[in-house]
């Protein structure tokens, strides 16, 4: 492959024997030889005389692809002309989901750069580590989300670049932007040069950076989306995942831009909100978590949604009541699924012709599923055991051989999940097999809270576990050991939650505080958190 002028992120790949089985047997995931995934997602379509269709709306705004390629092209220009960029450096994008971050996320791939898309809600400590992982060198920042990212401090940063989301005012990218070229030579990137850097907290608190090729961007679309969503150009996406996440990445860019369709973003999703835009603009499919959907449920009354043909639900387990009650208010069938940031997307899902009610579904085109046991061998059928995956994509942490030796075992990805698979192949959630908690479709490290928590003046010791919650899936709920224990009480658990989401992500803070006096340990003195789950 041709290497990029910054090549820190390919020489921190793992080495091939710590690498998954990758089976491309197929015609369709044949992507070889030189290869830029934003040609097939949105250069080729100026080309093929598409610049006029709809590409991206918003309850403000319409883009066409023209008008999403030519600003790519505007902003890959100011990373090349302007900033000092040189192919393959990290280039982190800081905004809610609105025309501006696509637009962007294009540009840097385009300029041969490598993306790292993060949430809103992150504050400047997770942004440092980040920063300071992957050695980022340049931040494009909704200005309106600029106070955090500018307290940062790394080496590393040598450009932070202000751009407005509403597309009211001019910023810094703006001003660069105007009067530049609406075209551009996309940089010869390979089909397996790094196109994006999605960073996954684990259970040691410290997030593992998870790698994907140009190749990976493009087998995604050719695997979930044709297998259950059978997209058109005629179809309109929506879905309240952000695009740092890589399920609202595949869901509200890639694979709506990849069949010549169209996304309705939303910077604020809730279930108002995408119910309007459901009714309004007449959207055909739609992401979101089941949190959501139990939501959405309540209000569909209201609203006229006869439009709507696919619905996606993702990021956490979806409970059987809550595909029952969405049936039965409109007869329409949830579409399940589970995918990880370190397989990029679905990997086992359902479709309207084999749906079966509770179950997540059955491996999808391009990947395969086993369940296992701790020494790698396949157990009988309704056993519950590990999830073991392998395809068209996988895990390659970037800088972790040790962490890429747990996910990757005999060459299948160990997602960390314990399911059961029946005497029909089909797959049946049972529960998560670390300590990650997943609260309204957000994956939350307990050891990540804890590891805040302390930080607080008054904690001398606290544990985090996930406890089950008819509403958000789980709730992340902290038992801890004051100094002084004579503080405790409401008030001061108000202050303590208040505090942590001044101090990190708020969707990590723990909606219930218990104060002990001791945490259950073993002799060895690790906590014992089953004990706080029971």
């Amino acid at each position: 492959m041709k290497h990029y002028e910054d090549n820190f992120a390919h020489s921190h790949l793992p080495c091939e024997t710590l690498r998954p089985d990758i089976i491309l047997d197929h015609p369709d995931f044949r992507f070889e030889g030189s290869l830029n995934c934003v040609c097939k997602l949105l250069d080729d379509h100026i080309s093929n005389g598409h610049g006029d269709a709809v590409a991206i709306r918003t309850f403000d705004t319409l883009w066409t692809y023209r008008d999403l390629y030519e600003k790519s092209n505007q902003i890959a220009h100011v990373l090349t002309d302007d900033l000092g960029f040189v192919s393959g450096n990290r280039v982190l994008i800081r905004s809610a989901n609105n025309p501006m971050f696509v637009a962007i996320w294009f540009a840097v791939l385009k300029a041969g750069g490598i993306v790292v898309a993060t949430m809103p809600l992150l504050r400047e400590k997770e942004l440092t580590v980040m920063i300071d992982s992957a050695e980022i060198s340049h931040a494009f920042c909704d200005y309106r989300l600029e106070e955090e990212l500018a307290v940062v401090k790394s080496d590393f940063l040598k450009q932070v670049i202000t751009f407005d989301g509403t597309e009211t005012k001019w910023s810094k990218l703006e001003t660069l932007m105007h009067n530049k070229p609406r075209t551009f030579q996309n940089y010869h990137t390979m089909a397996d040069s790094l196109a994006l850097i999605g960073f996954t907290s684990g259970t040691t608190g410290k997030p593992k950076m998870t790698s994907h090729f140009h190749r990976d961007i493009l087998l995604i679309c050719e695997a979930f989306p044709k297998y259950s969503l059978q997209p058109t150009p005629d179809d309109i996406f929506t879905g309240s995942p952000p695009l740092g996440f890589t399920f609202g990445l595949g869901g509200l860019v890639l694979f709506p831009f990849y069949f010549g369709a169209s996304t309705f973003l939303i910077e604020k999703p809730t279930p108002e909100l995408l119910l309007r835009a459901i009714s309004e603009y007449k959207i055909t499919i739609c992401f979101t978590a089941p949190t959501a959907w139990r939501i959405i449920t309540t209000l569909v009354g209201d609203y006229d949604i006869s439009s709507l043909r696919k619905c996606v639900s993702a990021g956490e387990t979806l409970p059987l009541k809550v595909w029952e009650d969405w049936y039965e208010a409109t007869g329409l069938k949830i579409i399940d699924g589970i995918g990880s940031t370190e397989i990029l997307h679905i990997f086992i899902s359902s479709n309207e012709d084999n749906m079966r009610k509770g179950a997540t579904g059955l491996p999808i085109r391009g990947y395969e599923a086993r369940i296992v046991d701790m020494d790698g061998n396949e157990v009988p059928a309704n056993e519950p055991g590990r999830l073991a995956v392998r395809g068209i994509t996988g895990c390659k942490y970037l800088n972790s051989p040790e962490k890429q030796q747990e996910y990757v075992q005999n060459k299948w990805n160990i997602t960390g999940d314990i399911f059961r698979r029946d005497e029909d192949g089909y797959f049946w959630f049972v529960a998560r097999g670390d300590d990650m908690i997943i609260s309204s479709g957000y994956n939350i490290a307990a050891i990540e809270v804890e590891n805040v928590l302390l930080g607080h003046d008054d904690i001398a010791e606290c544990a985090v576990v996930g406890l089950p919650n008819e509403e958000r899936g789980m709730l992340v709920c902290a038992y801890i050991v004051l100094k002084n224990q004579e503080h405790a009480s409401e008030s001061k658990a108000s202050e303590i939650q208040e505090w942590f989401k001044k101090t990190a992500a708020p969707y990590k803070y723990p909606r219930q505080i218990h104060f002990v006096n001791a945490l259950p340990k073993t002799e060895t003195g690790k906590i014992q958190r089953f004990k706080l789950k029971s």
